[in-house]
């Protein structure tokens, strides 16, 4: 049975076990589609990569991104860990930043001392969301619709829409409730008091993802949060969200922005290395 090369990583932390993991099974050229929906199925986590020769030219490598249910054409935190991984093993990019081709096109992702960033891709779908849409969204967080500052559509590919409370221990404290919004991908973003917080970071993510299940630490939705935050003139242009507090993880995401691209970057700490046999 052939055996390919697997990792897998934790993305957005420097020490294992407090960011999100992914993993990444490379040399997959020969695994056709029910195979890699099958392994990422197995591996039960909320992504599993597989990476590949590039077919497009202007690409290094290229990978394909699978929930345990269905393929995404773009996520953020396994292309910091895909990358990672591809480098790991020996990969070397043609010009100055690593490109990465999925089915969202290609993404640029940068080396800054021992992080990786990606430039965020563009939003798909952007503004108003509906009176209907937005009550729903609400009863989900189980928030009062006042208390939402602002909701927004920000999809750069798995659907998000955005929601920005002024209250961090508001959002801590958001029960989600699946049955009242099925299938809509959801972020939620609160900025820290330096007071109360500290200045780890400035600002608290939560997402709440398609099947309900909320993800420990998303890089498309930080993406698609700083092009909106940012562009609105509500964030900096540089700051530090933290996500995952309430899963008991600590993951730091760090925004960017530098001429008209804004960078999403974190850390990776490897975990496992070894083989699978498929």
């Amino acid at each position: 049975m052939p055996t390919h090369p697997f990792h897998q990583v934790d993305v957005f932390s420097a020490v294992p076990f407090k960011g999100n993991p992914l993993a990444v099974i490379a040399e997959a050229d020969g695994l056709d589609d029910a195979a890699m929906q099958a392994i990422a199925n197995w591996t039960n986590l909320s992504e599993t990569t597989f990476l590949s020769r590039a077919q497009n030219p202007g690409a290094d490598y290229r990978v394909r991104i699978f929930t345990p249910q269905r393929e995404l054409p773009f996520a953020g935190h396994p292309t910091l860990g895909s990358a990672h991984v591809w480098l790991a093993l020996g990969g070397r990019p043609k010009g100055e930043y690593v490109v990465q081709e999925c089915g969202a096109g290609l993404v640029r992702i940068k080396r800054d001392s021992d992080r990786l960033a990606f430039a965020a891709p563009p939003l798909r779908r952007s503004g108003h969301v509906d009176a209907e849409l937005t009550s729903r969204i609400a009863a989900a967080l189980g928030l009062q619709p006042s208390s939402m500052r602002a909701v927004e559509w920000i999809d750069n590919g798995p659907g998000w829409i955005g929601v920005l409370l002024d209250s961090r221990q508001d959002l801590l404290n958001i029960k989600f409730n699946v049955l009242a919004l099925s299938q809509q991908p959801v972020g939620v973003v609160a900025p820290w008091d330096p007071a109360k917080d500290g200045d780890d970071a400035q600002y608290e993510v939560r997402a709440f993802t398609w099947s309900g299940v909320e993800d420990p630490v998303t890089g498309s939705l930080n993406a698609s949060l700083a092009q909106w935050l940012i562009g609105a003139g509500i964030a900096p242009k540089q700051y530090v969200a933290s996500q995952g507090t309430v899963l008991g993880r600590a993951g730091r995401v760090h925004v960017a922005q530098d001429g008209e691209t804004i960078w999403v970057g974190g850390d990776v700490a490897p975990v496992v290395k070894g083989t699978i046999s498929v």
